[in-house]
């Protein structure tokens, strides 16, 4: 199951290993024998084409930058539910916190959590847990600008692979989103990433996310199958570990199918029934789901936070009153996203109602939570089309452009 290689994600023609030296051989890639009395090659923490003169440019990276920290604060008035604390870089000595600037959490959550009172934790420290992680996590809707050969468009063909990929191996839905998310935060801290690196960073990412969420992960072997020979375990083994140190090993980010399972679930949840238990309707479920995933694929989904595009998605599904209810969100927070997310919606009623599909192997009352796959970049190139038809609308960087198609599963492109 190939990707575009036309596109975005040729066979590799390159080494990732920062340590052990690869050559091409026969259209593959092999590892060559090191004398052991070379000295060792300094190790490469972004993935670039070598150079005789090193670049004095650097990216800086993401922990670099000044980090926040939600606290309860629960004022008299009831304005807001929380402060933004600045907190100190780990390089520096401890300070004492009381000097720290506080900043209000203005525009967004503006009540108590909306989780119902828990018998296994407190609802207060889940919820601030669930918004803390809206900052530690950051994402850049601009990476691309610091990768001269990428446009939006291999991004999207790429995740529409990835959520082929996802399909065929009935991998859960936050299984799915976890990969794009690393896909995008790794990308935010390389810079000049070559096309042909994209489908080994994907299943790369597509594998870690697996392995966190899955209980029986696919081997590693079947997501270089599924490459098609562009890419083998020895490449996929050097990237994660490349991909993990970029990362600094936060691999728990609150997706959007984690806030809308949360929403959907407090909007769904009765009185003495265990919250952990699914109450929502599952064909209303995937009808959301199928609009986030639409939505993912284009590079603006970047400029709005998870908890944002979740609550957005379930507007168009219900009312505001619903969602203030089980989000806490302002109008204003939510109303740019909501108008964003319009040319997706509309471009998803006039195509067929999603349906639950059957999955081996998996229980009928966990089919709502595989991730599903249809013609999503046909799909993005009509609703880009209704983005520079409405101008009130938010236009995507890549609306207008044409999307090539990936092969099928089963057939490989005759011409390139």
């Amino acid at each position: 199951m190939p990707c575009d290689a036309s596109t975005c994600c040729a066979p590799q023609s390159r080494a990732i290993n920062p340590v052990i030296n690869m050559s091409r051989r026969s259209g593959r890639i092999t590892l060559q024998t090191r004398d052991s009395n070379m000295p060792e090659p300094a190790t490469r923490t972004t993935l670039k084409r070598r150079k005789s003169e090193p670049s004095k440019k650097k990216l800086q990276p993401g922990a670099k930058r000044q980090s926040y920290e939600i606290q309860k604060c629960w004022s008299e008035e009831g304005a807001t539910p929380c402060v933004l604390v600045e907190t100190p870089h780990k390089e520096l000595e401890p300070v004492d916190p009381s000097g720290f600037r506080q900043y209000r959490f203005r525009n967004l959550f503006i009540k108590a959590s909306p989780i119902p009172r828990l018998s296994w934790a407190s609802s207060d420290d889940v919820w601030i847990s669930m918004l803390n992680k809206e900052l530690k996590y950051f994402h850049d809707q601009s990476y691309l600008q610091r990768h001269a050969s990428l446009q939006p468009k291999m991004r999207a063909i790429l995740l529409d692979w990835l959520l082929e990929v996802s399909e065929v191996y009935s991998l859960h839905r936050q299984t799915a989103y976890l990969a794009q998310d690393f896909f995008d935060r790794f990308m935010s801290t390389q810079e000049d990433v070559n096309k042909e690196l994209l489908q080994l960073l994907g299943i790369t990412a597509l594998f870690i996310a697996s392995k966190i969420e899955e209980i029986y992960p696919p081997k590693i072997f079947e997501f270089a199958y599924v490459t098609d020979g562009a890419c083998d375990i020895w490449d996929i083994q050097q990237t994660e570990l490349l991909m993990l140190k970029a990362l600094e090993w936060n691999l728990c980010p609150e997706t959007p199918i984690s806030w809308l399972k949360l929403y959907a679930q407090v909007e769904a949840q009765k009185d003495e029934e265990n919250f952990l238990v699914p109450q929502f309707c599952p064909e209303t479920y995937i009808k959301i789901t199928q609009l986030l995933d639409l939505c993912m694929m284009d590079i603006d989904w970047l400029g709005y936070s998870y908890s944002v595009l979740a609550a957005a998605a379930f507007c168009h599904f219900s009312t505001f009153e619903v969602v203030h209810k089980v989000s806490g969100l302002t109008w204003e927070s939510v109303a740019p996203c909501v108008r964003w997310m319009t040319p997706f919606m509309d471009t998803l009623r006039a195509e067929a109602t999603p349906q639950l599909k059957d999955f081996p192997k998996v229980k009928a009352d966990d089919r709502h939570n595989i991730q599903t796959h249809v013609s999503y970049l046909e799909l993005l190139r009509k609703a880009q089309k209704r983005q520079v038809d409405v101008p009130d609308c938010q236009l995507s960087p890549a609306a207008g452009a044409a999307l090539l198609t990936p092969p099928s599963s089963t057939e490989k492109l005759t011409n390139p």
